[in-house]
């Protein structure tokens, strides 16, 4: 068979894991000639393809990022996007294509498939909110990244008597946040799923430095959002083809309003890209290799129309519409009996 593989959307640590375990799993059991689509759904519409095999692919299990490139493309919102597609793919007698993205991406496989196209989807996203998933790969890296990043902010906190403030990903769903405060003993998490009442964080923290805690750690999502009345963060106000708006801004409006209302010095620090850089964890490492030979096992299998997940520790096959029905959001449970047991 010949079988494309392409990235789209943010790229994440184990990526490029991924397209690994397709290309060997592929070829050596197989014999399957692989092709990589470069830059997303773009490179699909150009026809700009990169020949894969097993040597294309050495040594690159733990490096972060995609060698394929990616983008936000969509083929959808693009004036005569789906001709383009359809050439691309009949030009080069493509027989397969392995879709790895998060919610975008694997929107526009489950459309195709539903056009008749042969498409299996590997789930990524480093927010992890992906409900047909238990988990995706990326996300332990990026909580491992920002945990890291707490850790040292604690010290200089300490010895300033400081207040930072942390931001790290998290458009709609705040697990990122969560993990990593819990996991780096942040005094206030801030996520999407729940609107914050700034008076409510602020007197927590003036009660924290009343006990003689002098330095706190305030993790907030990139999406968090204060409850209506009090003034929110800023947003870039650009939305890409997908229609996400750029989001910007709620770390340093948080990090502001803490000072002025409490009066104790605050500092920001924005994680932003950092956490999607670098080297993927072992953990990610495996499950994004479990992912590869599961994927390229559903098209040998004859699966179109799926998307391989993880539940229950084994890796399972679920229908691509199962994946983008809806996001998959933080437990309340979770944030309010762990991730604020300590407040006080």
């Amino acid at each position: 068979m010949r079988i494309a593989v392409l990235t789209g959307g943010g790229d994440c640590p184990g990526l490029n894991a991924v397209i690994r375990a397709v290309v060997r799993k592929g070829q050596l059991a197989w014999g399957d000639d692989m092709v990589g689509i470069v830059d997303g759904w773009r490179g699909f519409l150009s026809g700009n393809l990169a020949p894969l095999d097993v040597e294309r692919c050495r040594g690159i299990l733990p490096r972060g990022g995609t060698i394929l490139g990616t983008s936000r493309t969509n083929p959808y919102a693009v004036e005569g996007g789906l001709e383009s597609l359809a050439r691309t793919w009949h030009e080069n007698e493509i027989d397969a294509l392995v879709a790895i993205g998060g919610e975008d991406t694997l929107g526009v496989a489950h459309k195709l498939s539903a056009s008749g196209y042969a498409v299996v989807g590997v789930p990524k996203t480093i927010d992890n909110d992906l409900s047909a998933t238990e988990l995706t790969f990326g996300f332990h890296t990026a909580v491992q990244i920002a945990t890291d990043a707490i850790d040292r902010l604690h010290t200089t906190a300490e010895s300033h008597d400081r207040v930072i403030v942390c931001e790290v990903m998290g458009r709609h769903a705040g697990w990122i946040a969560t993990y990593a405060g819990i996991a780096g003993g942040a005094a206030e998490i801030l996520v999407p799923e729940e609107d914050f009442d700034l008076d409510e964080v602020c007197e927590s923290l003036r009660r924290r430095h009343a006990r003689g805690r002098f330095a706190s750690i305030v993790v907030v999502a990139e999406g968090a959002k204060p409850k209506e009345g009090s003034a929110g963060g800023s947003r870039v106000g650009t939305t890409d083809q997908f229609g996400h708006e750029r989001l910007g801004g709620i770390g340093s409006f948080v990090a502001e309003e803490v000072e002025r209302r409490t009066g104790f010095e605050t500092r920001v620090t924005i994680l932003g890209h950092v956490q999607r850089g670098g080297t993927p964890t072992a953990f990610d490492r495996v499950l994004a290799t479990r992912f590869g030979i599961a994927a390229i096992e559903a098209v040998h299998d004859g699966a179109f129309g799926s998307m391989v997940a993880l539940r229950a520790d084994r890796v399972v096959r679920v229908p691509l519409a199962e994946a983008v029905t809806e996001l998959k959001t933080v437990d309340p449970v979770l944030l309010n009996d762990v991730a604020r047991a300590f407040r006080a």
